[in-house]
């Protein structure tokens, strides 16, 4: 899943793409690298940023939706409200990938249902200007997992097809540094709620943290690309349905590798039943 941010305020690329003709363009290189789906987003969720207006998002992210979709990508919309995701499917879009997992929109439960589009469940314990303060957890993989399960349960219940769900840990999302590896080593112990995993790393501040210089100043977004593509081939090789990044053309590569090892070690005889993607 390649990203593209129709923001002027984004993390990691600063507002690169927020022209709609460039977004367009930067969507369309990233299929080219091999990205298999765009995700079109139009509001920030970067720790501490406020919220858009809701036209303005409509403004920002149906232009670039329908035209990607007109030139052949299959396109996600990256939003946590029901208008938005419902006038995206609209113009195109194929899957909703909702950062609050549908509890910011009570709508959004309803769209997917009568759209059938896929919906990515990211754990979420609240918006972006708070969610700094909402990293208390026992064990996180169990928390999670605990929570994301409740999800699944609440959007079943409102309609949805368990088969439209895709599970997301949210990486960065109220959880400090350090409460993110566990996640990523513990994969499987999400794999197990048998939904597909989406895994989102691509340059948060975990990975900047780990990739500090020597006083301590975390490596600034535009460095964080290795460390990404490393996640990448871990989450592949742990059965991740997909990787969320902005630099595709390293995450292809590390993929590529991730098959490659698990095929070998099927043929050598070394692969086990919950190894297998």
């Amino acid at each position: 899943m390649g990203v593209v941010n129709v923001t002027p305020d984004s993390f990691s690329d600063g507002g690169r793409w927020f022209e709609p003709a460039a977004a367009v363009a930067h969507g369309l290189a990233l299929v080219e690298q091999g990205a298999d789906l765009l995700d079109v987003g139009g509001e920030s969720t970067r720790p501490g940023a406020a919220r858009v207006a809701l036209e303005d998002e409509l403004e920002r992210v149906l232009p670039v939706v329908r035209e990607l979709a007109a030139r052949g990508a299959a396109v996600s919309v990256d939003t946590t409200r029901a208008e938005v995701a419902r006038r995206a499917v609209d113009a195109g879009a194929l899957v909703v990938n909702d950062v609050s997992g549908g509890l910011a929109d009570p709508g959004m439960a309803d769209v997917v249902a009568d759209t059938g589009v896929v919906l990515v469940v990211m754990h979420w314990r609240g918006p972006a200007d708070v969610m700094d303060r909402l990293d208390d957890y026992g064990d996180v993989v169990v928390d999670v997992r605990d929570e994301l399960q409740q999800r699944v349960e609440a959007l079943t219940g409102a309609g949805v097809r368990r088969e439209q769900l895709v599970l997301d840990p949210g990486l960065g999302f109220s959880k400090a540094g350090s409460a993110n590896w566990p996640l990523l080593a513990r994969l499987d112990e999400l794999a197990a709620l048998d939904l597909p995993v989406l895994v989102g790393a691509s340059r948060k501040r975990f990975l900047g943290h780990l990739l500090a210089d020597a006083d301590g100043t975390p490596a600034p977004p535009l460095e964080r690309d290795g460390a990404t593509a490393a996640v990448s081939t871990l989450a592949a090789a742990a059965g991740a349905w997909c990787v969320r990044v902005h630099d595709v053309p390293g995450s292809v590569d590390a993929v590529h590798v991730a098959q490659a090892w698990l095929g070998a070690r099927r043929r050598s005889g070394r692969e086990t039943d919950g190894d297998t993607p």
